[in-house]
């Protein structure tokens, strides 16, 4: 399977791979591999991560090149990604002027209760990294929020 990617896809995923050998023993924790696919530009939901072998904890397994290849391939040809087209058709929704803002708080209660949820810490993380200042009347230009947060996939839990 891994036979179907290009040797520049290779070559990016064992760059992502080698980021993720945090001690040098050429694997990586599989509790990365979600992380390790996010910094891939792939968008896996944690479910997806769980069927192909990522791990919930720390130390529990860990995976050569060779089986994250394949996995990378696998991924990359799931349909049930969310793109940035979608995410911005999702938060269009909240758009109540059609005017390219939302609320903040909206955006906050989405991220911290619906979907696979954030966590208070890791809400604040992504807000602190890509989130513009919202207006006085509590909005946000919801955008480069979501443009700025896929620019920024990769992610390090060091948990």
């Amino acid at each position: 399977m891994a036979a179907d990617l290009k040797d520049v896809e290779i070559e990016k995923a064992q760059f992502v791979f080698s980021v993720y050998d945090w001690d040098g023993s050429n694997s990586i924790d599989a509790f990365d591999i979600g992380n390790a696919l996010r910094a891939l530009n792939l968008n896996p939901t944690l479910e997806l991560i769980g069927k192909m072998g990522g791990t919930q904890k720390r130390g529990e397994k860990r995976i050569k090149l060779e089986e994250f290849l394949p996995i990378y391939a696998q991924v990359k040809k799931e349909k049930d990604m969310g793109c940035y087209e979608d995410f911005l058709e999702c938060l269009k929704l909240y758009d109540k002027e059609e005017n390219g803002t939302m609320l903040l708080a909206e955006l906050q209660h989405s991220l911290l209760a619906l979907g696979e949820k954030l966590t208070e810490d890791e809400l604040e993380n992504v807000f602190k990294d890509c989130m513009d200042p919202e207006d006085d009347d509590g909005n946000i230009p919801y955008a480069p929020f979501l443009k700025k947060m896929m620019d920024n996939m990769v992610v390090i839990n060091l948990k």
